[in-house]
C-alpha cells in the first residue's frame, strides 16, 4: 500500500470510529428524553460506522499478512486505540439505552 493510501486508509478508520461513538452518544441522549427509536437508529448508524472503521483496520491486517508491512507510526497506534475505544462505547450505549427503556 503506498504512503498516501496508508494514510487515507487509517484517517477513515480513525474518522468513521470517531462518528460511532458520536452517534453513540447521541443515542444515550435520545433515550434519556425518552425517544427510543431515535436511539435504536442512532445505534444502528454507529453499528455500521464500526463497520466501515473495521473494513479500515481489515485492510491494514491484510497487508501486513501479505508480507507489505509498514512503519508502525503514532497515527496508526492512534486509529487502533480510537476503534477498541468506539467499539467499548457504543457497546456501552447499548446497555445504557436498555436501561433507560426499562425505566
Amino acid at each position: 500500500m503506498e504512503e498516501e493510501n496508508l494514510e487515507s486508509t487509517i484517517m477513515g478508520l480513525i474518522l468513521s470510529s470517531g462518528e460511532a461513538k458520536s452517534l453513540a452518544v447521541e443515542a444515550i441522549r435520545a433515550a434519556k428524553s425518552g425517544q427510543f427509536d431515535e436511539a435504536e437508529n442512532k445505534l444502528k448508524l454507529a453499528q455500521e460506522s464500526l463497520l466501515t472503521a473495521h473494513k479500515s483496520q481489515t485492510a491494514l491486517l491484510r497487508q501486513e499478512a501479505q508480507g507489505e508491512g509498514f512503519a508502525v507510526s503514532l497515527l496508526i497506534v492512534h486509529s487502533q486505540d480510537h476503534l477498541m475505544t468506539s467499539i467499548t462505547f457504543v457497546d456501552l450505549a447499548k446497555e445504557i439505552v436498555e436501561l433507560h427503556r426499562k425505566f
